[in-house]
């Protein structure tokens, strides 16, 4: 390789998959790839998100055919054959998912011939050929949702005109994804609305199945899931609505409140009822700090939802000074670059911070070492903690990798979340 990336910041495109499939409920993934895969992709994902993993099948319990040299040299189906139907007589899954790796990726294995003598005799085992070596944890998410889409979800569902699925929160790869997924139903649920978040709740593979029956698609990210979104559109008649990044606090929840109410025309009364009662709440708890937290000169190091949430929050709602947000994600469309650059800059009071996109450790340190305004709060993942230490920053663990806390159903997204928000800020003062 020319290039050395100190500290990549999630796993391959295997390790994507994996996190996606392993937070739906009863869903069983099965590896044709070689020994070590299963371990090292859910290490690189789930290992370094709050130290959660999938509670149905994770890691060295995955079922996988290990393919050796032998199945490098003439193939690796009959292998994998046993291997599939080892899993089916083990694990009482409700859906199993053949995943390639990159040695199966790389001998051209055919595993949808494979997978296709199972489904013909009724059993639910699906093809997923993309092996590890074509993209990141970011693509894994799309590329489960591809498949889902194809070969998973059913046509001819009655619509309901009250149910909505959300995407963009990426299991594992964002350490608050249950957390943040339950305040997001919690909200929209006082709505009057039925959400599907998949990866909470108990839901599970029927509930993919039936998503063709919502009547919206809520995408909260500013880049992700812009290819299936379309196909949602094409194929089930769902429209998408994007929420270009996390909403933390009150100002931008709202704003998420009422878009959402206004593309699916709901009742004003009820929704401004809502934002009335949930802004007071928040105010409540916040007028009760003013004094307590000092002024804070901040920067941000994080994927791209969460750099707009904590950036626009601090800013806009409680008043600190953005100086750098580093966006630590890969970031390849020139367009997606500028919704996000809008989102971070386009600030009520705030000078807009500088804007930086780094995903090499080496890179990120430096900038923050070498920024030359003060910086007294930053907000990072668990590879930022060290350059703290070294500038004397107060520091926030906030952002993936995230391998000092365990995480369960924290968040700091919506409305109450970004009270957990302000506790840490205080809590780390």
């Amino acid at each position: 390789m020319s290039e050395i990336m100190e500290n990549p910041k999630g796993g391959c495109v295997l390790a994507g998959i994996n996190s996606v499939l392993g937070a739906i409920e009863r869903v069983c993934p099965i590896y044709h790839s070689g020994p070590g895969c299963c371990m090292q992709t859910s290490a690189s994902d789930q290992g370094q998100s709050g130290h959660k993993s999938s509670c149905f099948v994770s890691s060295v319990s995955i079922p996988s055919s290990n393919m050796l040299e032998k199945e490098v040299v003439f193939g690796g189906t009959n292998k994998l054959r046993t291997t599939i139907q080892g899993a089916i007589d083990i694990i009482d899954a409700d859906a199993y998912f053949v995943l390639t790796g990159c040695t199966a990726g790389i001998i051209g294995d055919d595993i949808a011939s494979i997978t296709n003598e199972f489904s013909e005799k009724g059993i639910p085992v699906y093809p997923i050929e993309t092996p590890g070596f074509t993209g990141d944890s970011n693509l894994g998410y799309e590329t489960v949702w591809n498949t889902f889409l194809d070969k998973v979800i059913d046509k001819n569902v009655p619509k309901d005109d009250k149910l909505v699925n959300i995407f963009g929160i990426i299991p594992y790869h964002d350490p608050f994804w249950s957390g943040t997924l339950e305040e997001i139903d919690r909200i929209l649920s006082r709505l009057g609305l039925r959400v599907n978040t998949f990866f909470t709740k108990g839901q599970g593979i029927e509930d993919v199945k039936k998503s063709s029956a919502a009547a919206l698609n809520i995408i909260v990210n500013p880049w992700l899931f812009k290819g299936p979104a379309a196909k949602y559109e094409s194929k089930f008649g769902v429209p998408s609505l994007r929420i270009p990044g996390l909403f933390v606090g009150a100002t931008d929840t709202t704003r998420f409140v009422r878009k959402v109410a206004e593309t699916l025309n709901l009742d004003k009364d009820l929704v401004e009822s809502v934002i009335a009662s949930e802004e007071k709440y928040v105010y409540h708890y916040l007028e009760q700090s003013i004094g307590v937290l000092s002024w804070k000169r901040f920067a941000v190091v994080a994927d791209a939802n969460n750099a707009i949430g904590f950036t626009r929050y601090l800013a806009n709602d409680y008043s600190f000074t953005p100086v750098l947000v580093i966006v630590s994600e890969p970031i390849f469309r020139p367009e997606d670059k500028e919704r996000i650059i809008k989102e971070i800059t386009d600030l009520e009071y705030a000078r807009p911070p500088k804007v930086l996109f780094l995903t090499d450790q080496y890179e990120i340190n430096k900038a923050i070492r070498e920024e030359e305004q003060e910086i007294t709060l930053l907000v990072g993942s668990s590879n930022d903690r060290e350059i703290a230490l070294e500038k004397d920053i107060q520091f926030i663990l906030g952002s993936f990798p995230m391998s000092e806390r365990l995480i369960f159903n924290r968040t700091y997204a919506g409305y109450r979340g970004s009270l957990t928000f302000t506790e840490d800020i205080y809590d780390n003062n």
